[in-house]
């Protein structure tokens, strides 16, 4: 069974994304920040990851950027509901840093669904 770790700071929207892709049939692993995420991909090793963008702690661009170097061929699928900073949208960054799909808050349940499947189809 695929494994997924969902990197969300916030709860409800960690509890949703996890619920949805437990009843598609993979099993996830959620953790509260990027920080928290790179140490439980250190420490299990996972097939994919989420993760939101905007978080304390260590944020989205930052984490993407640290699974990049040490997990060249993990894929990433990058989530955000903020916008921009200082001209930089961040999707665009995240796709441009290797994030295989991106998506903006709120998510599309099917769309996010089907990148899932996309990616573990390759």
């Amino acid at each position: 069974m695929p494994r997924i770790l969902l990197i969300e700071d916030d709860e409800r929207t960690r509890r949703m994304l996890r619920e949805m892709t437990e009843r598609a049939g993979y099993e996830v692993v959620d953790v509260a920040n990027g920080e928290l995420g790179l140490r439980a991909q250190r420490g299990s090793g996972f097939d994919l990851v989420i993760t939101d963008i905007l978080m304390p702690d260590k944020e989205g661009i930052e984490t993407i950027m640290e699974l990049r170097r040490d997990y060249p061929d993990l894929p990433v699928i990058a989530i955000s509901g903020g916008g921009s900073a200082g001209g930089l949208d961040y999707l665009t960054v995240a796709r441009s840093l290797g994030a295989r799909y991106t998506f903006a808050k709120p998510v599309d349940r099917q769309e996010l669904l089907g990148a899932i499947a996309s990616v573990f189809a390759e």
